[in-house]
């Protein structure tokens, strides 16, 4: 069993969604011990023992992920379909380059395929999440 169809059918972790099942559209993106993987190209007994963040474990309570919450004030969705697997390679691309160039969006987001966007407002977002987290790390060490 692919570790898509655990985390949907088995987990009900819903907002892992199928998109293509070939690993072209990154609609089925997770964590997997903090790494961004498709999920359709896992077997969940693969995943046995590690550690899977899904789109749902992504935010804190009741207070969304800076991903999360830029893409909603930046209005980077159309359908929504493809936004769970945006949102998960988008926050794993900051976490590695905090401060990303325009190229470093581009191919960290190559990955993943949205059919109703021009990608301006999802770029937009990511762009947004990477203010909002410096400023978090800069207001963290003023505190300090």
């Amino acid at each position: 069993m692919l570790l898509v169809h655990f985390l949907r059918d088995q987990l009900g972790m819903t907002g892992t969604h199928i998109g293509c099942d070939t690993s072209q559209c990154g609609a089925c993106t997770v964590w997997l011990d903090g790494d961004a993987v498709k999920s359709c190209t896992i077997f969940a007994v693969q995943a046995d023992g590690h550690k899977v963040t899904t789109i749902e474990g992504l935010s804190t309570g009741q207070k969304l992920h800076p991903m999360q919450q830029a893409f909603h004030d930046e209005h980077a969705l159309q359908c929504g379909y493809c936004t769970p697997g945006f949102i998960m390679s988008a926050a794993s691309l900051l976490k590695r380059i905090p401060h990303p160039t325009d190229e470093d969006l581009l191919h960290g987001l190559e990955g993943n395929i949205c059919r109703c966007t021009g990608y301006v407002n999802i770029l937009k977002a990511v762009r947004r999440a990477a203010e909002i987290a410096s400023n978090e790390t800069r207001d963290d060490e003023a505190e300090k």
